[in-house]
């Protein structure tokens, strides 16, 4: 099981592999990678803001940064733009540029060239970024080093020939409009719901 959520991992991932008999695969902040990729030195990880609290956040800045300065940044708007992007509903350059501006740091001739997205949401709004930031940077997507751990764990994931790739919400509220759509758009045929209790 894949904790898509740096935040829910940061907060629940001992608890759930204490409980139950799965493999939980979680989702941090992909603080190493983003320290590998500068050459200035000046990182920054550009998160939600309970992820940017969470103790276990700041133990991976202190394990990777290896001298590197970083630079934690709790957005609390950027999680909503992402899901308005789906819904066709895109925030406007001027928000989006105002909540990753503390991202970018100046200092003694060197400035932020690495960003690690730290939520699930914002890879979303990467081309966004990019089209507003002050300046070029690499922004550091864990998703693909999540699916080859995943794909380490279990092997080949592909459906049955001619069976769809599935979504299924355990939620009980609608979708919001245009979700459905959107996940088509990236190679979700069938979007369902299934109940799912933990007990």
């Amino acid at each position: 099981m894949v904790v898509a959520c740096n935040t829910a991992s940061t907060l629940a991932l001992p608890s759930l592999r204490a409980r139950f008999q799965l493999t939980f695969v979680g989702t941090v902040p992909a603080v190493k990678p983003a320290v590998a990729a500068s050459t200035s030195g000046l990182v920054s990880v550009l998160a939600t803001p309970g992820t940017v609290r969470r103790e276990h956040t700041r133990a991976m800045v202190d394990a990777f940064a290896k001298g590197a300065e970083v630079t934690l940044v709790g957005s609390p708007k950027l999680a909503g733009y992402a899901e308005g992007e789906l819904r066709g509903e895109p925030a406007s350059d001027a928000d989006i540029a105002a909540e990753i501006a503390p991202c970018f740091v100046e200092r003694e001739g060197r400035r932020t060239d690495a960003v690690a997205l730290a939520c699930t949401h914002f890879p979303l709004l990467t081309k966004r970024f990019a089209a507003v930031a002050p300046w070029p940077v690499a922004w550091i997507d864990p998703a693909p080093a999540i699916a080859r751990r995943v794909l380490a764990l279990v092997g080949s994931l592909s459906p049955k020939q001619g069976e769809p790739a599935r979504a299924l919400f355990t939620s009980g509220d609608a979708r919001p409009s245009g979700l459905s759509t959107a996940l088509r758009l990236r190679g979700i045929g069938c979007v369902g719901n299934e109940v799912f209790p933990l007990s």
